[in-house]
């Protein structure tokens, strides 16, 4: 079946199956790899994704279900010439070690700033609780979003 995407603010056409995993077209299909496959149940966040600006777990989202919405990947939040400020600020914070979580964890933070530009500790932690951080650089990641914040442009 042909399923046509909005992805990083391009339009994509895909020939797969309609319960094909959304990150399996993201990742194999479209060659974008800043969605991981973690657990493949929904459970890590290293596949998320943000669907019409809400966090999405890609590897349980068939792709049909995201047809006509925007999606957004971590190569569509920012680049490498103009980084997202959630991204400047994981840099600067030392946030990211393995990159594991990191996905999910910029992509999420992202979408909270859009809703609440300056969380509390609590609304962070809320936010990226779920995501699996096998670092442990949750203190860092929380004073990255706290950096991001206040760097609003």
């Amino acid at each position: 079946m042909a399923v046509e995407l909005e992805v990083n603010g391009r339009s994509a056409l895909v020939d797969v199956a309609a319960d094909t995993p959304l990150l399996y077209v993201l990742r194999n299909d479209l060659k974008l790899n800043g969605p991981k496959f973690g657990c493949g149940l929904g459970q890590c966040g290293a596949c998320t994704v943000l669907v019409d600006g809400t966090p999405v777990r890609a590897c349980v989202t068939p792709v049909a279900a995201v047809a006509g919405n925007e999606i957004t990947t971590l190569e569509g939040l920012g680049s490498v010439e103009s980084p997202h400020r959630v991204q400047v600020a994981f840099l600067a914070e030392q946030a990211a070690q393995c990159g594991y979580c990191s996905n999910g964890m910029i992509l999420s933070a992202a979408a909270l700033l859009e809703r609440n530009p300056s969380p509390t500790d609590a609304e962070i932690r809320q936010a990226l609780d779920g995501y699996l951080c096998r670092c442990g650089t949750h203190t860092r990641i929380v004073k990255a979003v706290h950096r991001a914040a206040e760097d609003e442009t």
